[in-house]
């Protein structure tokens, strides 16, 4: 999502074309997001706004495949969560309990309001046994006043107070691309992921089997792909580059 449809609440130039070149094709597709904060009906908003049309249905977030995740584990059980509405919501639909009493799985996501009341929580509920989740790696994430920090920073506090580490479901995790994969009934042969992170987008893709596709319009530039031990199917400034090929 941020990076190739949009960048700062604007869209990438061409993101629309793109997306209107997949429907004319009749190709499926999702919109993967390591953001949990929000629910997929309020993303297709705030990406409607920018003047990129992906309906609700079109979005995959890491707190949605954290629910899955979970449901498929332990369906049923009991969670203490940190984290907002994207995340609690997907914990509701899928079944889940959520109680700070006793929980089995202490699942931590994005919030923009982290408290050390919480955290401690946290930290209590797995010391005496609950399994540790957490919706994605991200150490920060963006502001209009700088990074702040995020998930996969108060991750790492909790699993040093712990000495008991998550399982991380968002990208680079390719068991989120798995899933999106089973919602649309696509397959790795013929699967293309576009992303613009090296770390999290491509090397997810790649683990999965799909084909992957690194724009320049997100946070990697071209003279850093040279730092990783991997490459990406195909090299584009932008999404408007693959309307052609769609």
């Amino acid at each position: 999502m941020d990076g190739v449809l949009v960048r700062e609440g604007e869209m990438v130039p061409g993101a629309d074309r793109f997306l209107a070149a997949l429907r004319e094709a009749g190709r499926p597709f999702l919109v993967l997001t390591n953001n949990s904060i929000w629910t997929a009906r309020d993303l297709a908003n705030r990406l409607q706004g920018s003047g990129v049309d992906v309906r609700e249905e079109e979005i995959w977030t890491s707190a949605l495949a954290t629910a899955t995740f979970l449901r498929d584990q332990a369906e049923g059980a009991s969670v203490y969560v940190v984290g907002e509405t994207g995340l609690t919501s997907a914990l509701h639909e899928s079944g889940f309990v959520i109680t700070d009493t006793d929980p089995d799985y202490v699942v931590l996501g994005e919030t923009r309001t982290y408290s050390f009341e919480a955290i401690t929580k946290a930290i209590r509920h797995i010391t005496n046994g609950a399994r540790f989740i957490a919706t994605n790696p991200d150490p920060t994430g963006p502001s209009p006043e700088g990074p702040l920090p995020a998930c996969g920073a108060v991750a790492e506090l909790i699993a040093t107070a712990t000495e008991r580490r998550p399982y991380v479901i968002g990208k680079p995790n390719p068991v989120m691309f798995r899933y999106a994969m089973n919602l649309i009934g696509a397959h790795s042969e013929t699967t293309t992921m576009v992303g613009d992170r090296m770390d999290t987008d491509v090397v997810a893709g790649m683990e999965a089997g799909l084909r992957t596709v690194l724009v320049l319009s997100g946070s990697t530039h071209e003279k850093e792909l040279g730092r990783y031990p991997y490459r990406p199917t195909l090299v584009r400034e932008s999404v408007a580059d693959l309307v052609d090929i769609v």
